[in-house]
């Protein structure tokens, strides 16, 4: 559940601000990317833990709410579900602290239950806001089953090497992207020499977001920079999340990777100009009544 205030500006260390608004949202970065597959024209299935506690029947209802597949949802008992304490400055831009929560409660044995689901999927999406050990399962279970993966390392943690060649596609915006390769990521030269680094771990797709100055891709067939649609932006949270969701669902409709990364981006430009994370994520007919974007800048 996202605990969100809003202020002026975000503060400074140590310092005391005085914030405006105050709302609950669902969140969380696996149900955030769910609920926008979801929303953005896929069959979604959840995997995942919440508490047994009141926002962790909030959080199984929204999911409900949205069609998705709930059998692998599992309760935590005499544990909370996981929270995000967010500030959301005028601007847009914001800060995110996750206590887990049940999220922690997460393990091998839960992946195993949902191998069906697994094999019958047209891909598997995995962040980190759950164990890393259960992540390296449930991806190794994918690759077993012929799944493609989409990882999303956030937040970001080390990963083994192993683990990178199991991975279809990789998504990190610009700071996943500096801590897994040292490469500090501002822009799209940057974005391409972090991406160049990550394919040589052996992912067969690196997408490197880079919020308002759009995205780099790179793949075995081609490479390049798709610029971001120009919005006014008032909150920014989820837009990731956003983008992984609509990529994922135009991926598995058998839409090129470019063609799946414009998708993204205009669904998460769509939810940037929105308050809240599942809130905020637009549905399929929204995105379709825009316009693509132009070629990519190679």
């Amino acid at each position: 559940m996202d605990l969100v205030v809003h202020a002026e500006r975000l503060p400074a260390r140590g310092e005391t601000l005085l914030g405006g608004a105050f709302a609950t949202f669902s969140g969380g970065k696996g149900a955030n990317q769910a609920v926008a597959a979801a929303r953005l024209g896929a069959s979604v299935a959840m995997l995942g833990c919440i508490g047994d506690d009141a926002f962790g029947a909030q959080l199984r209802d929204g999911l409900r709410n949205e069609r998705i597949d709930t059998a692998h949802l599992h309760t935590a008992d005499h544990t909370s579900s996981g929270i995000a304490v967010i500030t959301v400055a005028a601007d847009g831009a914001n800060t995110i602290v996750v206590s887990p929560g049940a999220n922690a409660a997460l393990t091998p044995g839960h992946v195993d239950a949902a191998q069906d689901a697994i094999d019958d999927a047209g891909m598997l999406i995995c962040q980190l806001e759950v164990p890393l050990d259960t992540v390296r399962h449930a991806i190794s279970a994918a690759a077993r089953l012929g799944t493609p993966v989409l990882l999303n390392p956030a937040p970001a943690q080390p990963l083994p090497d192993a683990l990178y060649r199991q991975v279809s596609v990789l998504v990190v915006n610009e700071t996943e992207a500096h801590l897994l390769t040292d490469v500090p990521v501002d822009g799209p030269a940057s974005a391409r020499d972090a991406a160049t680094r990550l394919r040589a771990k052996g992912v067969e797709t690196v997408i490197v977001t880079l919020g308002a100055a759009g995205v780099w891709y790179s793949s075995d067939a081609e490479e390049g920079h798709l610029p971001a649609p120009r919005v006014d932006a008032i909150d920014t949270t989820a837009a990731g999340d956003t983008f992984v969701g609509g990529f994922a669902a135009e991926r598995v409709r058998g839409a090129s990777i470019r063609d799946a990364i414009d998708f993204g981006q205009r669904a998460a430009a769509l939810s940037v100009t929105r308050r809240g994370a599942q809130a905020s994520i637009p549905t399929q007919a929204e995105v379709r009544a825009q316009s693509p974007l132009a070629a990519a800048i190679r």
